[in-house]
């Protein structure tokens, strides 16, 4: 099943995540309609609540030429599979920084300079429930913590500046007014 994103101005967005506790073929079946609607809307993570499930789970899949220092041509998280199935994600450390431009699923056509760690160490549980941690850099570290977020009900208008906000403002109008009137359907 692929299932519609939630856009901007959708209560469920903002919601923080509920602890999975059943490590089923339900949760499995989930996490696989959650790859199939990331890869269909063209992204590299999406968090359960985005598509108003209320599971502390996320996806993320980070392409290899996305992966990839521009100058050596090594990976830069080699040793993370691909796709990534987090249950109940925690960041355990934070260090670095990178600025960069970040979009959202959630917010269509709205793109901005976002600054967060460039490394982080994340704790969390495979779809089979075993516990896990990854080290990871880059896009990857930026990406686990969109999605970590996310499931905490922080948005990414939540991490831009006043200046951000307003450059802005007529896109978060169109969607949180498009959402509202979805609602209403």
């Amino acid at each position: 099943m692929k299932y519609e994103v939630l856009t901007y101005g959708r209560k469920e967005l903002k919601q923080k995540a509920v602890t999975v506790t059943a490590f089923d073929a339900d949760l499995s079946t989930l996490a696989g309609d959650m790859l199939r609607s990331m890869y269909a809307a063209a992204g590299v993570g999406l968090a359960a609540n985005q598509i108003g499930r209320p599971e502390n789970l996320c996806v993320i899949d980070v392409p290899p030429e996305q992966d990839t220092d521009t100058e050596t041509r090594q990976r830069m998280n080699p040793d993370v599979a691909m796709p990534l199935v987090m249950v109940n994600p925690r960041i355990e450390s934070m260090s670095g920084e990178q600025v960069c431009r970040e979009g959202c699923l959630s917010f269509p056509d709205v793109n901005v300079m976002i600054r967060r760690a460039g490394e982080v160490v994340c704790a969390y549980q495979g779809i089979d429930g075993k516990p896990q941690t990854v080290r990871v850099v880059a896009l990857l570290a930026r990406a686990i913590q969109h999605e970590v977020d996310h499931l905490s009900g922080v948005l990414i208008i939540d991490r831009m500046s006043t200046v951000q906000r307003l450059s802005v403002a007529g896109k978060l109008r169109r969607l949180k007014a498009e959402s509202e009137s979805a609602v209403r359907l």
